[in-house]
């Protein structure tokens, strides 16, 4: 773990990823996360994790912060909340904009894109956007 990281409140679990998407309540969010998730796994060619109780990320982000402090977070995850599914790492500091207009629609949040149904995107737009954060974000293994 990274120095500093310990004070973070979401870490990667050992809980099963299938088996949380699985109990979505709603059923529309949970085929919109699944569908998410399948996308993710194809275009990273990585296996998901669980990161804290409800976020599925994909790949590590180390990062520093203002303190100074380094932190380690998913390249790029989803998590499907009651307000709309949450994708993350594809919006970080306004990149994307190019592919955000065409993509339908969407809300965003620092990092964040916020949809309420998958089939109303464009879903080559959504793969774009998910390979482009993925060769950003991710850094392999050393």
């Amino acid at each position: 773990m990274a120095a500093g990281a310990s004070d973070r409140k979401t870490h990667p679990t050992d809980a099963d990823v299938t088996a949380y998407l699985d109990a979505v309540p709603d059923q529309r969010r949970r085929a919109d996360a699944l569908e998410a998730l399948d996308l993710m796994r194809e275009v990273t060619g990585a296996e998901p994790r669980m990161w804290g109780p409800t976020m599925v990320g994909f790949g590590r982000q180390p990062y520093r912060t203002a303190d100074g402090k380094e932190h380690e977070w998913f390249a790029v995850g989803l998590s499907p909340r009651k307000a709309a599914l949450t994708l993350y790492g594809l919006t970080f500091y306004g990149s994307n904009a190019d592919l955000l207009e065409r993509l339908g629609p969407h809300t965003t949040g620092k990092g964040c894109l916020y949809v309420k149904r998958l089939d109303a995107i464009d879903r080559g737009v959504l793969t774009e956007l998910v390979r482009r954060s993925w060769e950003t974000n991710h850094e392999p293994p050393s």
